[in-house]
């Protein structure tokens, strides 16, 4: 007698299919490149677009931007940071509580593109399960950078961050950044599903406290439409932000206003239904 092979359930797959050419993936991807190529035309070149590093950076010789989170654990580390390194972060601070934290993730952030390609291998290969960490262990892993940079009175972070490891990387040489980008890939590809940026980066965590009151949003505008096909919710690198907005009450607004959405506009990319569409916190029509 001979056992019954056992029903293996079929990975998700996408109706509207990955594609490179996405719009708003398409942007997403241009707009890395461009803030990317910005640092690096000056080095490699001699055009000084950009001095500095996505931590602190001046443009054109008029425009500091800093990242908060360096200003806090300089404050942390007691260390007094510059004028134009406040002014910085103060405009960064700005555009983010008006555009949301999370942008920076799925906008700006280089390592996004490392994340993102394995999850689509992910996918592809049609790898399941995992075990993640709890969401909060990323705000445990800021708290205790902070408490480090106190302790230590240096900032620590930025030696190991990946961000800043791969820009130095392009700049003089990978050298050991590989191993951390690689390192990255293959937690996100082979144990946890968007594991780094949804769970573990510290870097995110900060940019979610910037995103609870911002004013660009994506909204399930015509939610009524959804057929359950699921697509919306296999590429986006946050799905929980997803469900109550498009499975909420009748008359619970169609905004997702979760601080974890990164606005990165896949959902829109693959809805057949035509769903979900970038609005603002004020707009809460639906239409059918």
């Amino acid at each position: 007698m001979t056992a019954e092979p056992i029903a293996v359930p079929p990975a998700p797959t996408l109706r509207a299919g990955y594609s490179l050419f996405s719009k708003w993936l398409l942007l997403r991807r241009v707009s890395q490149l461009t803030i990317l190529l910005a640092f690096l035309v000056g080095p490699w070149f001699g055009i000084w677009i950009v001095k500095g590093n996505l931590s602190s950076s001046f443009t054109l010789g008029v425009l500091p931007l800093t990242d908060p989170l360096l200003i806090v654990q300089s404050l942390a580390a007691g260390h007094v940071p510059y004028r134009d390194a406040l002014l910085g972060a103060a405009i960064v601070i700005a555009f983010y509580l008006l555009v949301g934290g999370r942008v920076y993730c799925s906008w700006v952030c280089p390592v996004n593109m490392v994340t993102d390609a394995a999850a689509a291998l992910r996918r592809r290969l049609g790898l399941k399960g995992g075990r993640a960490p709890a969401a909060n262990t990323r705000y445990w892993l800021l708290g205790g950078l902070i408490v480090t940079a106190a302790i230590t009175g240096s900032i620590v972070w930025e030696f190991v961050n990946p961000v800043s490891m791969l820009h130095r990387g392009l700049i003089f040489g990978m050298g050991s950044a590989w191993l951390v980008v690689l390192g990255i890939f293959l937690y996100d590809l082979l144990i946890a599903s968007r594991g780094w940026c949804g769970h573990l980066c510290p870097m995110g965590a900060a940019y979610n406290l910037l995103g609870r009151s911002a004013l660009a949003r994506v909204s399930a505008v015509r939610r009524t439409a959804c057929d359950d096909c699921m697509d919306c919710f296999i590429v986006c690198p946050e799905p929980q932000v997803i469900r109550p907005a498009l499975k909420g009450a009748a008359d619970a607004t169609p905004l997702i206003l979760d601080a974890d959405c990164t606005s990165c506009g896949r959902c829109i990319d693959v809805c057949n239904r035509d769903i979900f569409r970038f609005t603002t916190r004020f707009d809460r029509r639906t239409t059918s």
